[in-house]
């Protein structure tokens, strides 16, 4: 199989850094984005020019632009782009103040949006690519008190089911990573919290025990499936990671399945 050429956002750390990694390993190119790329030393001093670090604050449309021309540019080719900068944010939708919901969406869903506009004519002009977006099984599923997180990945799984039929004509697919719980940094130092309101505690607490400490799978773990992904002929238009994440995301789709059958008739009702 010949090399690819990657772009990938949020590589200090989490799944950005662990794709890099084994980008670079197999032989890949990684321009790889981060806001402080010393943290992307090692891997310099490692893969020397396989890999371009550039320095990204992806809420920053017209960086965004600029960072994915310098890495299209620099390598000339782009195979995959993969938006995955992110944070997780907790606190109860009442406990939401304006600021910390705006931050959320800004990154996780317009720094997403403003990548994969830049990409789309890079990608085009050269008759194809492929477009990976890191959603979470957060994505198809919420949870109490982490309501904005899911608010911006369902933005981000619409966002990306309308943008498939659009640019397969270019030749530019797009795949929906969905991740369950992994090793990362996601609900400690990366994450954000509201100011709680006690009203909600005993929720918050639910929420605590059930997330316990539990074994999770180290990120390096996704590391092959995401490889078979972009690998493929035909790469799938959303991906589970890990058995968790797959045992969870099925019933739930059956329950709302079955809701929708069991209201069929009122359904129908309103045609009339």
């Amino acid at each position: 199989m010949m090399s690819k050429t990657w772009y990938i956002t949020g590589t200090s750390r989490g799944f950005g850094r662990a794709w890099a990694l084994a980008a670079l390993q197999r032989g890949d190119r990684v321009a790889a984005t981060a806001r402080d790329i010393g943290s992307l030393a090692e891997l310099v001093d490692t893969f020397g020019d396989a890999i371009l670090p550039i320095k990204l604050d992806v809420t920053d449309r017209t960086a965004s632009q600029a960072a994915l021309q310098n890495a299209h540019a620099h390598f000339g080719h782009l195979d995959v782009v993969v938006n995955n900068a992110g944070y997780g944010h907790f606190g109860a939708v009442e406990e939401l103040s304006e600021v910390e919901a705006r931050a959320q969406m800004e990154t996780n869903f317009f720094g997403a949006l403003w990548t994969t506009q830049a990409a789309i004519p890079l990608l085009r002009h050269q008759g194809g690519g492929h477009i990976v977006q890191v959603s979470s099984q957060g994505g198809v599923v919420a949870f109490p008190t982490i309501g904005i997180y899911h608010a911006s990945k369902w933005a981000l799984e619409g966002l990306t089911e309308a943008l498939a039929a659009e640019v397969a004509g270019f030749g530019i697919r797009t795949t929906l990573i969905e991740p369950g719980g992994y090793e990362t940094d996601w609900g400690g130092s990366s994450a954000s919290h509201s100011d709680p309101n006690p009203l909600y505690q005993p929720i918050h607490d639910v929420v605590s025990q059930a997330a316990g400490p539990k074994g999770k799978p180290p990120t390096r773990a996704s590391v092959e499936a995401v490889l078979a992904a972009v690998d493929a002929d035909e790469p799938p238009a959303r991906l589970l990671l890990g058995s968790a994440a797959y045992g969870l995301v099925l019933p739930i789709y059956e329950r709302r399945l079955q809701t929708w059958r069991d209201w069929e008739s009122v359904t129908r009702s309103a045609d009339a």
